[in-house]
């Protein structure tokens, strides 16, 4: 099994991290944005190769990964819900990411004010969940951590008015598959 990637992406880390919670046999290969425009046709990270299976989503992924190590992922629709959430907010973080790096002036246009707006609203209800300060923790967990983190790192959000998010994050922050997957600095 072959987990193609970027250490920085979240999708990748939530990918990594299921699969460093498994027993299986698998390889990591850090991939740029032109083998992945190349190999994937989402043209974008991660995708996984297990003999003749091509997927191409880090949801897929994971579920395979879950099913392949006899684990459970999202078992209920309210955990779907919040795992779709989170989702959201991460590819709506993402999208102003790169468009800011592009030089958009995001204040400037309606969708991108909108997708910030979206961005915030998410963390208000993600702050209303009962989030663990230990593990085990589950994929919506997981996504939430990967997410935050990156967001954090990349300076898009700031959650210093979300204290239940921040004191999940430096919770999940201490886990060892959590720092084992960690972008290098």
């Amino acid at each position: 099994m072959k987990l193609y990637g970027s250490y920085t992406s979240p999708f990748v880390r939530h990918c990594r991290i299921a699969l460093l919670e498994s027993t299986l046999d698998h390889e990591f290969i850090e991939t740029d944005q032109a083998a992945s425009a190349t190999k994937s046709p989402t043209k974008r990270v991660p995708f996984l190769q297990d003999g003749e299976l091509t997927l191409n989503d880090s949801s897929a992924i994971l579920r395979y990964i879950r099913q392949k190590s006899d684990k459970p992922f999202i078992e209920s629709a309210v955990e779907l819900d919040q795992y779709c959430l989170v989702n959201t907010a991460l590819d709506s973080t993402i999208n102003l990411f790169f468009l800011a790096r592009d030089g958009v002036d995001i204040e400037q246009y309606e969708y991108t004010l909108r997708q910030a707006q979206r961005v915030e609203s998410i963390l208000i209800a993600l702050e209303q969940l009962k989030l663990p300060l230990h593990g085990p923790y589950d994929d919506v967990q997981i996504r939430l951590g990967c997410y935050l983190s990156w967001a954090v790192f990349r300076q898009r959000i700031n959650i210093d008015s979300y204290p239940r998010l921040k004191l999940f994050l430096a919770a999940i922050e201490r886990e060892p598959f959590f720092s084992e997957t960690a972008p290098p600095a």
